[in-house]
């Protein structure tokens, strides 16, 4: 099941205070960037992280889940209506992401 447009425009919504949150559609998915490094996702109408330590420290009873088959796990963002939560999660979130890779 890919993701709705509506619920990729939520989302960027209650992001919309930070500056620099982008996003990507990859097969009927989408790729959410925060300043240039890939944060998570939107799968199946659901808003995944990665598990840095920072997010699994603001979220440690949340579900680990599989964006899709073959992936590694990802931390599922229960409190997406709380615009508060989801700035300070990206941000503590930042530091601890890799770098984008270099385009050749």
């Amino acid at each position: 099941m890919a993701s709705s447009k509506e619920y990729l425009d939520f989302i960027l919504e209650q992001l919309s205070d930070l500056d620099e949150v982008s996003y990507r559609a990859m097969m009927g998915e989408y790729i959410i960037y925060y300043r240039g490094k890939v944060v998570g996702g939107i799968y199946d109408d659901r808003f995944l992280v990665k598990p840095t330590k920072s997010a699994v420290a603001m979220m440690p009873d949340t579900n680990r889940e599989l964006p899709y088959e073959g992936a590694k796990e990802m931390l599922l963002v229960d409190d997406v209506d709380s615009k508060e939560f989801l700035i300070k999660l990206l941000e503590a979130m930042y530091e601890e992401l890799p770098a984008p890779k270099k385009k050749k």
